[in-house]
């Protein structure tokens, strides 16, 4: 079984990131660490006890790597583009105990395993091989935090809670095709909408405030 683990914000830069966190949020998100191995960093936020919110750029000081970035981090004009298009939230991560299963059957979807770590965390996601996201976000990403868990529990509680989390498509039908084999627990909502986003209600100390 998939079950939502973080929320992805796929920034230019993470100062960007996190000025948009800010003015959505109003809270300033705390640093997170470096991926080595994929020459990203990225900045974290607790939204429960076992979801967080994750702001992603490619990490300027680091070598690059041997393999293409994950989350599309190469594309920097497609990047570029999705923000000033205002589709900041733009990916989901969702995690499972058997990532080898999920690979076995949906393998081309999702990519190939893939050994990650953050300081003292270490971790299997599946990466595509052109390091693009899943059918071009609209599935999760996969991953596998192993016997250490979700990390949401270890970072400070800053009065963040996810509510909601929706993807608005034009085509939701085809969306829920794609669903509808992957075994998931409490999927977003799948609702129409004029271009594909993702949309998250967050609760925040200032009140109600949404994602995008």
């Amino acid at each position: 079984m998939l079950k939502l683990d973080h929320i992805a914000i796929i920034a230019p830069s993470l100062e960007a990131g996190r000025a948009h966190v800010q003015e959505r949020l109003g809270i300033d998100m705390p640093a997170g660490g470096k991926h080595p191995q994929m020459g990203t960093h990225n900045l974290l936020l607790r939204l429960g006890d076992d979801v967080f919110l994750e702001v992603i750029a490619a990490d300027p000081a680091a070598a690059s790597p041997p393999q293409p970035r994950w989350f599309g981090l190469d594309d920097s004009a497609a990047i570029q583009a999705d923000w000033a298009a205002g589709r900041r939230l733009r990916a989901w991560v969702a995690r499972t105990d058997d990532l080898d299963a999920v690979r076995r059957q949906h393998g081309a979807a999702f990519g190939e395993k893939t050994a990650i770590s953050r300081g003292d965390l270490s971790w299997h996601f599946l990466v595509p091989g052109d390091g693009a996201l899943p059918a071009n976000g609209v599935l999760p990403s996969i991953m596998d935090w192993g016997p250490r868990g979700n990390p949401a529990p270890a970072m400070p509680n800053l009065g963040a809670r996810l509510l909601s989390f929706v993807i608005e498509h034009p085509d939701p039908e085809r969306v829920v095709a794609l669903y509808a084999e992957l075994d998931i627990d409490h999927p977003p909502e799948i609702r129409k909408g004029v271009q594909f986003r993702y949309r998250a209600r967050i609760e925040t100390p200032a009140g109600i405030r949404e994602l995008f």
